[in-house]
């Protein structure tokens, strides 16, 4: 087991290591409150790479490298979202700048979701 000191190194070698054999990696992540660590780890059975760390400026970085590996595990890219950018005020109904505010749609009222009868409750005699 190799700990890397750089966190930019860990990050590349983490992301290296998934690519090269994406069924066999695991990943591995360790949080002890008491002493306030973070330890990663990553390994393919062969190759294994841990990260340690107490200071809490790497949990951006941290959560940042799991969306990274999510993303990758589940084979998915992450959408941009999309923004508004007429100028045009006619076109968005108002302002320069102001999005334009979406219809509300109407609320249906659905019945209970197993799909069973809506029990009446019974009214209670005086």
């Amino acid at each position: 087991m190799v700990y890397i000191a750089s966190w930019q190194e860990y990050q590349e070698a983490a992301e290296s290591l998934y690519a090269k054999s994406p069924n066999k990696t695991r990943y591995c992540v360790k949080w002890r409150s008491s002493e306030g660590k973070l330890v990663l780890k990553i390994t393919d059975d062969t190759t294994c790479i841990k990260f340690k760390t107490y200071s809490s400026i790497f949990l951006n970085r941290f959560e940042a490298l799991n969306l990274s590996l999510m993303q990758k595990m589940q084979n998915r890219r992450l959408e941009p979202t999309p923004t508004p950018l007429t100028a045009n005020p006619s076109e968005t109904g108002g302002e320069i700048g102001k999005p334009r505010s979406a219809s509300p749609m109407p609320i249906q009222q659905a019945g209970p979701i197993a799909g069973g009868v809506k029990k009446k409750k019974p009214k209670k005699k005086k």
